[in-house]
């Protein structure tokens, strides 16, 4: 039994139940044209495949010898580009919110497609926030081609160029740096509400016209948004010239190479060799083909003369193979027999006289050359040689080691692959070319260039009036980009000045922004190699929060997994979002919860008690808007009995039990696998709920089955194998009979080849107890850092028993063996004899290293401490090393033996330059890194200044100070911090708490905004700088008086009725009236089950307290709601209903009765009494005629003689005729028509006249039946099947 670690698939989102997102398009790129359903196959003209009528239509052998081919080569098949082009062409699927997730098997890796998901949806946690398409805003480019566009010349040209916004943009386009004119132009046209250019050549016209590059223009009128510049090319795929081509001739053992020479097409086609006859070259490390499309031999032998050799181009665009004229080989030699036994004699060459040479390199020429590649492209080196016998080629990087994850080994050794170039793979490598007679090698230079990529691009900027913001635009590339920005398409420079606008190199700074600021900002970076333009724009909005999601939705997710609770939204100024858990508590962050900038909410793991409402909030100045999320936890699927590995003999009956424990809200669905594979539920086997039964086993039941319990929203998955044994009693699999355990101990450990860096560790392999060992752990021990705890070394597979392990210096090794099979991992084996290797100075230093002051007049300087694996020697020190940054003082240093040191007197906050090197008694280090660190903060010395309020509502202000000067802060400032409480309210004789609050705003700004003030009130105010010492010194205190508000709601609101005609109502006054009260307000009305009735509003002076209904009937019952009144309007309501009349109950009842369901009334259940009688009566009726064995006559005078004018008997029984219509006797219909044939306890050949009965080629029966003489008069055919009551009730009948 084997348990697949798949559960909690689900677990990361959860299932999203109500109500369901809307569909998302298609992911953007290039449209595709609809496919063109093209084969290539064996029609020739003039030495060019062309689209032919389709690929059943060429002989076999031509298509096995195309895609044998291509396969030699490196390629795919000939047909490939027809499969891309029916999947680039396949429909999109509108994507949508899911009811859970894809459940994926645990043996199946998740497609590219996934990966990509998620790293989109991380980017979204962090992503800008987008405006409503309902809100005003500038335009945004949403789709467009790529910068080179290559179009196919047989079809129209299609430049795509999308955008959004409000109003919605119109479009225009360049050509080559001109106002390109659409309207004079008769092939060429604009999509409807779409930039996207169509030029058709259904009427004429030749697409190499239209070459050119295109820029398009998305204006409204906030500004404009431009595209990428869009090189249109047309596709080439020109013809190879006509040449003839004199045979080769070559002496057996010299190299050669046959050029290809592909007419130069566009893009670049694809190269292979054939002969003539369309036979694929076979390729090794001897004959191989180049990146250039060149042949190579390293050395010819006599059997390359047997195959003439044409070089293949297979252009993407039109789908054409061209093939040039083939070359002939004539070989020299001097044995012309060519015998095939010696193609793997181990001395070949010799054997058939040719000389063996020493190796010499065919491409690249010399012994040095270089190559530039651009980052983020794929370096391919390559190094071609010929010698006698081939020489094997080898790569290396000159100072370092090759990029194990991203180098690649192509064409027999001959290329070197890296992948995603970048800056640390520039160098210098070689190939080294070496056979039996020697080597040589060649030096190739590395160089990485890089065109423009982004460091920080802009985004789009939402600002409120009045406030700061900025456009930041860096790239980076080889040589140095250059930055230009532009305004709605135009130079910035050329653009009308603007006062609240600064450009500072790559940054674009706005202070005090207006409405007018809007306009869309272009920042286009650029270099020799290749160029970046991004859009962003600035939009001046007023807005207050709104959500954007859908409201109240449910979220079901599985018990201690991770979520995520979306809330988008949106406002301006941006807002603040606080999530909050049913109605009450803190702000939820920190701990299990994680707010990511979007507003979505993290809950890291999910317990029982996190399942309930939560409300998101967002607030900013204008108001605030909130939106409801209801988490259920549910609990997971397990199986807590798994189907156990089990051996049957054939024909016996196996039981492979799956019980499953799950949420019983959810619907469980179990299934079964067969060697990884949906198993198909035949008549032999029976699937219940928590067992899978198979009868009759046979040897193709021998196999992997694996359990599959799925919910909505995660699974479980149990495997076992089961193996069938022949007839003989001796087990077929002796391993899979015996019972499994885990490995003994390996044994005898010894070390050899002992060296200074490196010694050999061999030990004696346990007993793997019927489960072969898969890997052996090899672990070790010091006795001077950390005596008598074990590490892991490395890992080695289970086939061998000898490894030699790399070691550092100066420490005293012991090594142990664990052994690790399918069952599980042995005990360690005993420890081998110890080991020292020698000293060294050490090759690393300390790692974290830090400078951070304890106090204001210190900095303590911490670091890691090295283990003993990299302290290379005895009596490990560390020299730590410090000096003011940025002035030309002297390095100070001290030698330590812990791990830190405090360096005392330093100034206030002053940044140190910090070096820390590792030294033990053979030498030094290397020259450390140098790392900044700060001595200590004290409090700031000044307060903010000129401290301005303005009061924004009754519960909000607005605060605008001067900043400190940045000598005054003496460390790093946090934040700017408001200390306020209220003094007294305006209401008289109302006590108020003058507890301190404080309000925070983070980093280094001139203003921020207070909220959740209590209105009508007087307040005191204080400023104070904070840094990571603490608060600076107070402001002066500033006094302020919120407006009048709405009252809360009226406390203690309470319901009573004393009778059946009256209902009373007392109310307390507002605990917070925040102004003066004029009054209150009640509403109530009367309602009887879903039925409402008229609403009353009353007004009641502010001193009322009291009020009393006369009720219009004793059944209904009322609804109030009731709230206070302040000259700024109605507060906070409360709501109350009535209590239920004690007679309420019967008219309840009355009116259920009269509504009953159908299944209490009595004609009903009389009904359903007699079916059940009717089938009882069946049953008995089956049951007596099973127990009397189903005999049935077969017929009542069974002395006379068959005939076909026979009619039919009463007992259903029939007589044999020669229509081929009629059943024979002892057949059953079924409930569809078809005949079934039962089977008989009589053999045909007693029905019959001799020994065997005579059948036609057909298998049909000749001749009459005759009825035996000496058989019963009762007896009959019995039934294989158990009698049903339809049956019995035809037998009735």
């Amino acid at each position: 039994m084997r348990r697949l670690a798949a559960r909690g698939a689900a677990g990361d989102v959860g299932e999203v139940a109500a109500p369901a997102a809307d569909s998302t398009d298609c992911a953007q790129g290039r449209s595709r044209r609809p496919p063109r359903l093209i084969d290539l196959c064996a029609v020739w003209d003039p030495g060019v495949f062309l689209p032919a009528a389709g690929w059943k239509r060429a002989s076999g052998t031509a298509r096995r010898r195309l895609n044998e081919a291509e396969t030699v080569s490196g390629l795919s098949s000939v047909r490939e580009a027809q499969v891309e082009r029916l999947e680039a062409a396949r429909p999109c699927r509108p994507g949508s919110r899911e009811r859970g997730p894809v459940l994926r098997m645990a043996r199946q890796q998740p497609p590219p497609w996934v990966h990509t998901a998620i790293l989109l949806c991380l980017l979204s946690l962090t992503g800008a926030i987008e405006i409503p398409m309902d809100l005003s805003q500038p335009p945004t480019i949403t789709k467009q081609s790529v910068k080179d566009h290559i179009v196919d010349p047989r079809d129209n040209i299609l430049i795509e160029c999308e955008a959004k916004g409000n109003p919605a943009p119109s479009f225009h386009w360049t050509r080559n740096s001109r106002f390109f004119n659409i309207a004079k132009d008769p092939r060429v046209s604009m999509r409807r509400r779409s930039g996207t250019l169509v030029i058709d050549f259904r009427s004429g016209g030749r697409p190499e016209e239209y070459e050119g590059e295109y820029q398009c223009f998305a204006r409204n009128k906030f500004g404009t948004a431009l595209s990428n510049r869009i090189r249109l090319q047309v596709s080439k795929s020109p013809l190879w010239p006509k040449e003839n081509l004199d045979p080769v001739v070559v002496q057996e053992g010299a190299p050669l190479t046959l050029q290809c020479n592909p007419p130069p097409g566009l893009p670049s086609p694809v190269i292979f060799w054939m002969s003539s006859s369309m036979e694929p070259i076979t390729q090794d490390k001897r004959v191989s083909q180049g990146h250039n499309g060149d042949l190579y031999f390293s050395n010819v032998m006599l059997q390359d003369m047997q195959t003439d050799y044409s070089c293949n181009a297979r252009f993407h665009f039109t789908h054409t193979i061209q093939q040039k004229n083939a070359f002939t080989l004539k070989v020299l030699t001097n044995n012309p027999y060519n015998d095939s036994s010696l193609r793997n004699h181990p001395d070949m060459y010799s054997a058939r006289g040719v000389a063996e040479r020493t190796p010499s390199f065919m491409y690249p020429q010399g012994t040095a050359s270089s190559q530039m590649v651009l980052r983020g492209m794929d370096l391919l080196l390559e190094c071609i040689a010929s010698g006698v016998p081939t020489p094997d080629i080898a790569w290396y990087k000159k100072g370092g080691d090759l990029p194990s994850d991203k180098a690649k080994f192509e064409n027999f050794n001959k290329a070197l692959r890296i992948t995603n170039v970048s800056e640390e793979d520039s160098g210098e490598y070689f190939c080294l070319a070496s056979n039996k007679m020697g080597s040589i090698r060649h030096t190739i230079s590395v160089r990485v260039k890089a065109a423009p990529y982004w460091l920080d691009e802009p985004k789009n900027l939402i600002l409120a009036p009045g406030e700061d913001g900025r456009l930041v635009c860096r790239a980076n590339g080889n040589p140095k980009p250059t930055v230009q920005w532009m305004v709605n398409g135009e130079p910035l420079q050329s653009a009308p000045p603007n006062p609240n606008r600064e450009v500072a190199g790559d940054t674009i700074i706005f202070r005090d922004t207006q409405i007018s600021s809007r306009a869309v900002y272009q920042c286009n970076t650029s270099n020799e190699h290749g160029y970046l333009l991004a859009n962003a724009f600035v939009s001046v909005l007023d807005v207050p929060p709104r959500m954007l999601s859908p409201r109240n939705q449910l979220i079901r997710v599985i018990l201690y997994n991770r979520t995520r609770l979306d809330c988008p939204f949106f406002g301006s100024p941006i807002p603040t979002l606080r999530w909050f858990k049913n109605g009450q508590g803190s702000n939820l962050d920190g701990g299990n919860y994680h707010v990511y900038e979007n507003g979505s909410l993290e809950i890291k793991m999910i317990r029982k008690e996190d399942q309930g409402i939560y409300t998101c909030v967002a607030t900013n100045i204008l108001g605030k808007a909130e939106n409801q999320v209801r988490l259920e936890v549910k609990d997971p699927t397990r199986i807590y009995r798994m189907p156990e590995d089990q051996v049957a003999k054939r024909g016996t009956t196996v039981q492979l039990e799956c019980r499953v424990k799950h949420d019983p809200s959810l619907k469980l669905t179990v299934s079964w696998l067969k060697d990884d594979e949906p198993l198909y539920i035949g008549n032999r086997m029976k699937k219940e709920d928590d067992s899978l039964t198979i009868f009759g086993v046979a040897e193709r039941d021998q196999g992997s089955y694996t359990c599959v319990a799925s919910t909505e929203l995660d699974q479980d998955l149990a495997k076992a194998y089961l193996t069938v044994l022949a007839d003989q009693a001796t087990p077929t699999n002796r391993l899979a009979a015996l019972p499994k355990g885990r490995p003994d101990r390996p044994r005898d450990l010894e070390l050899t080849d002992l060296a200074e860096r490196s010694v050999r560790l061999t030990w004696i392999p346990g007993d793997d107890n019927n489960s072969p060992i898969t890997d052996y752990v090899v672990q070790f021990e010091e006795d001077q850092f950390q005596p008598g705890v074990w590490h892991d070394h490395s890992k080695f597979p289970g086939s061998v028993n000898s490894a030699i392990l790399q070691l550092s210096p100066y420490v005293n090794y012991q090594f142990r063996v664990i052994a690790i099979n399918e069952v599980g991992s042995s005990h360690p084996s005993l420890p081998s004899e110890r080991y020292r290797t020698s000293g060294a100075p050490p090759e690393s230093n300390p790692a974290d290293v830090r400078g951070e002051g304890t106090r204001k007049n210190n900095m303590e300087i911490t670091w890691t401490p090295m283990n003993a694996t990299s302290a290379f020697g005895p009596n490990l020190r560390y020299i730590v090393k410090w000096r003011r940054r940025e002035t030309r003082e002297t390095w100070n240093n001290v030698t330590v033996w812990g791990s830190r040191y405090v360096v005392g007197q330093t100034p206030v906050y002053v940044p140190y330059e910090i070096r820390v090197q590792a030294e033990n008694d053979f030498g030094k280090g290397p020259e450390p890194d140098t790392v900044i660190g700060y001595s200590g903060e004290d409090y700031p010395r000044a307060a903010p200044t000129d401290v301005k309020i303005r009061v924004l509502n009754s519960t909000a202000i607005s605060l605008q100070w001067n900043r400190v000067y940045p000598d005054t802060v003496q460390g790093q400032l946090r934040e700017y911090r408001a200390y306020y409480w209220r003094e007294s309210s305006l209401l008289k004789n109302l006590w108020v708490s003058q507890k301190r609050q404080q309000a925070s705003f983070p980093g280094d700004r001139p203003r921020g905004v207070v909220s959740r003030l209590f209105p009508y009130s007087n307040y005191k105010l204080e400023m104070v700088v904070v840094n990571g010492r603490g608060d600076g010194p107070r402001s002066e205190t500033k006094e302020f008086t919120t407006p009048e508000g709405v009252p809360s709601a009226p406390r203690r609101f309470r319901v009573r009725q004393p009778n059946l005609e009256t209902i009373n109502l007392e109310w307390d006054h507002p605990e917070h009236p925040n102004g003066i009260l004029i009054g209150y307000t009640l509403k109530y009305v009367a309602f009887n089950g879903t039925k409402l009735g008229k609403q009353i509003v009353e007004n009641f002076s502010p001193n009322q307290t009291k009020f009393t209904v006369q009720r219009a009937d004793p059944v209904s019952r009322y609804r109030f709601t009731l709230s206070a009144r302040t000259q700024v309007g109605s507060g906070e309501a409360v709501t109350e209903e009535s209590p239920a009349p004690p007679n309420e109950a019967t008219p309840t009842a009355a009116y259920t009765n009269n509504q009953a369901d159908i299944a209490t009334q009595g004609w009903f259940i009389g009904l359903m009494c007699a079916i059940a009688l009717l089938v009882l009566i069946l049953l008995i009726v089956c049951f007596i005629k099973r127990s009397r064995g189903g005999k049935y006559p077969v017929r009542e005078k069974k002395d006379v003689p068959l005939g076909p004018e026979d009619p039919k008997e009463e007992d259903g029984s029939f007589d044999y005729s020669d229509e081929d219509n009629k059943p024979l006797q002892g057949s059953q219909t079924s409930l569809d028509g078809t005949i079934k044939q039962q089977e008989s306890d009589d053999s045909l050949v007693d029905y019959g006249e001799g020994g065997e009965g005579q059948f036609n080629e057909d298998g049909s029966f000749i001749g009459q039946y005759t009825v035996k003489k000496d058989k019963e008069e009762t007896e009959g055919n019995e039934s294989s099947e158990a009698t049903s009551p339809v049956n019995a009730i035809y037998s009735l009948a």
